[in-house]
């Protein structure tokens, strides 16, 4: 079975991808991979490491400059034709796109080439690539429920979840212990992806300074550009611990009780693949505002709270910690919520349409 594979420009492209890419290695031992991603962006370093054969092409994002969005528009006719030539060169069974604008030439050539396609959703908000490139798909799998009516130009619409919350599940546990906290305390972790915020970190300082005398403990995650001059000048109560970056999280997120986050789509996968209790601080700062959407649908569902980042501030976050925590009804409706929604088969379900599609 030969296969392509697209996504790019963030890890919550391109590890779900890697996801159905590892499901199918299991399944066909003579798997052939080909991965189209940027000549820049992240994928182009993270594939190539994992010993997947990888082609670069050149493209970018629109952008509201004229100038570069007609160069692009160049590029991106380059970058088709390129694909096409490729396509005919490797001939696939299916070519796969997780997101992101590289996929566009990608997916949009093996239409025109009638190879079959297949394209996965991660965000409640439909991206704008996955939108244009909807119509005439063969299969489309998305991450919520909601999403699937926002696909009616495809052939075929299916509910997966995202393949990113079953890593959640099985990856190495972490226990409190190993990072120096108690792990017959109730732990709250604080993380703004992967980088940090700087205005996260701002507002939230006052947090740690109310949570010093509570019964629970705090892990804060700064991020790496971040730490310094987080904890410049602070200490900290016994039962908060500061880290610039924590590798795993989701290890250590199998023993957390509560988690005060982002809503990135590879973050709420694990969270409902893992069951638990969150309050989404929404980036304001991402396309469409899809973070605030995906956290709605999450709590329209009973099971999360939002706080958005106008209205953050320490006393209001603590204030909502607590309430949940000392609310034992409340949490664990939440957490009951949460596994409804959560699904831990994404990859198997995705790969079992997969072999019907190209059988």
């Amino acid at each position: 079975m030969r296969i392509v594979v697209s996504a790019g420009g963030t890890g919550g492209h391109i590890y779900p991808a890697l996801a159905v890419i590892d499901k199918l290695k299991k399944e066909y031992k003579d798997l052939e991979v080909l991965y189209i991603g940027t000549k820049t962006r992240m994928e182009s370093e993270i594939i190539p490491k994992r010993g997947i054969p990888y082609e670069g092409i050149e493209i970018y994002g629109l952008s509201k400059n004229i100038f570069k969005d007609i160069k692009n528009i160049f590029l991106i006719n380059n970058s088709y034709k390129k694909c096409v030539k490729i396509l005919k060169d490797f001939k696939p069974d299916i070519v796969m796109g997780f997101g992101g604008y590289v996929t566009f030439p990608v997916i949009y050539a093996a239409k025109k080439l009638n190879i079959k396609t297949f394209l996965h959703e991660q965000n409640s908000i439909v991206g704008k690539t996955n939108k244009f490139l909807a119509k005439g798909i063969d299969l489309v799998a998305v991450s919520f429920l909601s999403t699937m009516e926002k696909f009616k130009n495809a052939k075929k619409v299916i509910y997966s979840g995202n393949p990113c919350g079953e890593n959640a599940v099985n990856t190495k546990e972490i226990k409190k212990a190993d990072i120096g906290l108690d792990n017959k305390k109730k732990l709250v972790i604080v993380v703004a992806g992967s980088l940090g915020s700087k205005t996260m970190n701002e507002k939230l300082k006052e947090f740690l300074r109310l949570s010093k005398k509570s019964d629970y403990q705090v892990l804060y995650i700064t991020g790496k550009a971040h730490y310094e001059d987080f904890i410049e000048g602070t200490r900290f109560g016994n039962n908060i611990k500061v880290l610039p970056y924590l590798d795993n999280l989701s290890g250590l997120m199998q023993n957390a009780d509560l988690i005060v986050t982002r809503a990135g789509a590879s973050t709420m996968s694990e969270i409902l693949a893992l069951s638990l209790p969150a309050i989404f601080i929404p980036s304001p700062y991402v396309a469409n505002n899809h973070q605030y959407y995906n956290a709605k649908e999450i709590v329209d569902n009973n099971a999360g709270l939002l706080i958005e980042e106008e209205n953050l501030n320490g006393k209001i976050l603590f204030e909502t910690v607590n309430d949940l925590l000392n609310d034992k009804q409340k949490y664990e409706i939440m957490k009951m919520n949460l596994k409804n929604l959560g699904r831990t088969d994404s990859s198997e379900v995705i790969v079992s349409e997969l072999k019907e599609l190209i059988k």
